[in-house]
């Protein structure tokens, strides 16, 4: 069977997940999952998403492109780093990461949305 092209938009996700102060919006095609995230101002995975993962950290590693906002994460060992629109994260898993300023993150994870705030 020979291989095929596919696309599909990011405004028709198979699946929405929300929890506080955030989205996470799922795309999945050509085994892949991608996952367009919205967090608002406030967000921080250990207040808004820790709960539902049920880790201490995020166990999640992310290849994500950020679209809008400014986030910052801190890994486990406590060395941090800062992102914004127009920049490529990758995150290891362990660590947790927060919103910084007013303005909401939207961004594109092309590897750790799959299970990401899955209710357990």
């Amino acid at each position: 069977m020979a291989q095929q092209a596919v696309t599909k938009s990011v405004d028709q996700p198979e699946e929405t997940r929300t929890f506080p102060k955030g989205k996470i919006e799922l795309i999945k095609l050509g085994g892949v999952t991608v996952g367009k995230a919205t967090f608002q101002p406030g967000w921080r995975w250990s207040e808004c998403v820790k709960p539902i993962a049920g880790t201490d950290s995020c166990q999640a590693a992310h290849v994500t492109y950020m679209l809008a906002g400014r986030v910052r994460t801190r890994m486990d060992n406590g060395s941090e780093i800062e992102s914004g629109p127009g920049e490529v994260i990758v995150v290891p898993p362990g660590h947790d990461a927060w919103v910084v300023g007013d303005q909401p993150v939207i961004a594109l994870d092309f590897s750790g949305m799959a299970d990401f705030a899955e209710t357990r």
